[in-house]
């Protein structure tokens, strides 16, 4: 069945209420689909295509909508019937806070969203590219020394110091940029674990596990709540996002709370963070996999620059590595699950969701959908050719989400992995070390489980 026929297709009963959705098959008593869920999620969330673009699971006692159809999952992201909320953002809330832009929804997500949002517009970037282009070559020269890469702790190092060094500017950031590196790398393992198996009182028993996790939360909210501090005493006032959220007035024309301030700036840095350090890690495996890509990327980079350094201002122009770029988040989205939550009885594809009731979709099988993409599983960067790309269905492939939860900062991130990508391909190769496990680690977000490589100049 196509997505159209759903979306015009009556499906009310003879009462005039749209029915309940269909139960996907392979439930098993008691446990429903919550075993199959957790032994291998890809899988199992590809497959409910086959069941239906709407379809209930089973998780115990708890019934979960999923959709599967692109037009589906846009018109999920863009009603208002449905906000952020359930067991993913639950799990996240001791980390992000309650009044960041991430877990926000209605009048405070759209203010924030308005307050955020001068610092990630198209004509604001190019300020960003002085820094980004000097932690792409420090990327190449440091790789270029390393005999084996651990592709998890650079990837998340090269994140964290973009985004703190772009977005809360001040020499200070440099020495703080590792702590929160290190901070984040722990906080990171423990919070998928929390997502799925939530323990409640147990993970506040005094294991090493959960020491270790509350040190690294601790240190990062104090991390924040200097570097706050540190720019209120400097008196200055760059241009970017810690001085948009200093100076930014709630409802009544007030300065918005501490609390707010706090929570945002952990926002910022954690979702940029861990959803780009991801990327880098997939981008670095697929150079791997497939060498031609940075044949190809080297090419590109030696025709654009003339032979000279990659910088930023070369990056509109390097469009076979951004299309290498967007294949990759189409393959490999590091966001590869979202949950909404229906705050009335409302209907989707001609299906009753009830009000409380949570919803999930998985970009990574959307994207990786035969009805969508001809030779769905190929790495084809070509697929982006503008004359080809118009071929794709609308909300196939929206890495970054689309509605009032797009990401803000979608164009920022798009240059900082081109311009990454661009460096090291055009002056490195790639290929896995002993001891690396590429397969893919179900986490917050979806990465290789343990990425080893070695690097070669070219």
């Amino acid at each position: 069945m196509t997505v159209e026929s759903v979306k015009s297709e009556d499906r009310h009963q003879a009462d005039g209420r749209p029915p309940e959705p269909p139960v996907a098959a392979g439930g098993v008593p008691f446990l429903g689909h919550g075993l199959k869920l957790a032994r291998d999620p890809l899988a199992f969330l590809t497959g409910l295509r086959d069941h239906g673009d709407v379809v209930r699971l089973r998780l115990g006692p708890k019934t979960l909508y999923a959709v599967t159809a692109p037009a589906l999952t846009g018109a999920l992201a863009l009603n208002p019937d449905f906000i952020v909320a359930g067991p993913l953002w639950e799990s996240l809330g001791d980390l992000l806070g309650k009044e960041g832009v991430a877990t926000a929804n209605g009048p405070l997500h759209r203010r924030q969203r308005r307050t955020i949002q001068p610092a990630f517009r198209l004509d604001a970037i190019p300020a960003y590219g002085p820094i980004m282009t000097e932690e792409a070559h420090a990327l190449v020269e440091r790789w270029g020394r390393a005999d084996v890469l651990d592709v998890t702790t650079e990837s998340f190092r090269a994140a964290v110091r973009v985004a703190a060094r772009c977005l809360m500017r001040g020499s200070y950031m440099d020495d703080r940029a590792e702590r929160i590196c290190a901070a984040l790398a722990t906080l990171f393992s423990g919070m998928y674990q929390r997502m799925v198996v939530p323990l409640g009182p147990l993970y506040r028993l005094p294991l090493r596990s959960n020491l270790e996790f509350n040190r690294a939360l601790a240190d990062f909210h104090l991390l924040v709540d200097e570097i706050v501090a540190d720019r209120r005493a400097s008196g200055q006032k760059p241009d970017d996002l810690l001085t948009a959220l200093l100076e930014a007035t709630d409802e009544n024309g007030d300065p918005i709370g501490e609390q707010e301030i706090h929570d945002q700036v952990i926002a910022i840095l954690t979702a940029g963070s861990e959803t780009v350090g991801s990327t880098i890690m997939s981008l670095l495996l697929a150079l791997a996999e497939y060498p031609e890509l940075g044949d190809k990327i080297r090419d590109e980079v030696e025709t654009v620059t003339e032979g000279g350094p990659v910088a930023f201002e070369h990056v509109r122009k390097l469009t076979y590595t951004g299309n290498v770029v967007v294949e990759t988040l189409r393959l490999y989205p590091a966001v590869w699950i979202l949950t909404r939550r229906a705050v009335a009885d409302t209907e989707l594809g001609g299906y009753r969701i009830p009000a409380g009731a949570d919803v999930i979709y998985s970009p990574y099988a959307i994207q990786r959908d035969h009805r969508s993409f001809a030779r769905h599983e190929d790495f084809d960067p070509d697929r982006w050719l503008p004359g080809q790309s118009k071929e794709v269905p609308k909300y196939a492939m929206s890495p970054f989400s689309v509605g009032n939860r797009k990401c803000p900062g979608d164009h920022f991130s798009m240059a900082e992995l081109t311009l990454l990508t661009g460096a090291v391909a055009s002056a490195l190769r790639f290929e896995q070390a002993p001891g690396s496990d590429p397969r893919p680690r179900i986490g917050i977000t979806l990465r290789p489980r343990r990425l080893l490589l070695h690097t070669r100049p070219r």
